[in-house]
């Protein structure tokens, strides 16, 4: 089961961090509309499409690096109380009841989607440039297809958690800034008064 949870984060990871990437793009495109538009009086066809497209790859294909590092939202301020086991029983019964319905609908919705869109080479009506969005289609089942693999590894995790006590945490590869400063201010601290 270990192996299987740290196969399915390192995929997760590889792709969120992947399409990251698209955060560059994403800002050259839009620079280089704001410089055609307001310096040169000459913008672009293409610009606002290509950034939905990418914006909306990123989103999509970050989910289950996401749901990896659980960092989505969730209300716990009574859940956060509570024992591991009795946490993992509640998400096991959420992941059947609920993810895995839902990225089951997005995955078949999407592959729908996806198949009419390619069948007839589908192009952008927002802009005259006809950017074609047909592959962006195809990011929705892939996006399915990683959250369900992330998801059976979540399932995973609360079978262990529910067995130990302890969630199995993934690999931090991602610091919030506040957490960095208080450990330089502790050891900071630790190293003034020895």
């Amino acid at each position: 089961m270990v192996g299987f949870i740290r196969f399915a984060d390192d995929l997760s990871a590889w792709f969120g961090k992947a399409f990251a990437w698209l955060i560059i793009l994403m800002s050259v495109g839009t620079g280089y509309e704001v410089v055609s538009r307001y310096l040169f009086n000459a913008p672009t066809a293409w610009a606002l499409d290509v950034s939905f497209i990418m914006y909306g790859s990123l989103f999509m294909m970050g989910g289950a690096y996401t749901l990896s590092r659980g960092g989505h939202v969730r209300g716990d301020f009574l859940y956060r109380l509570w024992q591991p086991r009795n946490q993992a029983k509640v998400d096991l019964v959420l992941y059947i009841l609920f993810f895995f319905p839902g990225v089951t609908a997005l995955i078949l919705a999407g592959w729908k989607y996806a198949a009419r869109s390619w069948s007839y080479g589908e192009v952008s009506v927002n802009s005259p440039a006809g950017v074609p969005i047909y592959q962006f289609k195809t990011v929705i089942v892939a996006a399915g297809i990683l959250l369900f693999i992330q998801g059976i590894a979540q399932v995973c995790r609360c079978i262990l958690a529910m067995r130990t006590n302890e969630w199995l945490a993934a690999e931090e590869d991602v610091f919030e800034t506040e957490d960095l400063l208080m450990e330089k201010a502790t050891k900071a601290e630790k190293d003034a008064h020895p």
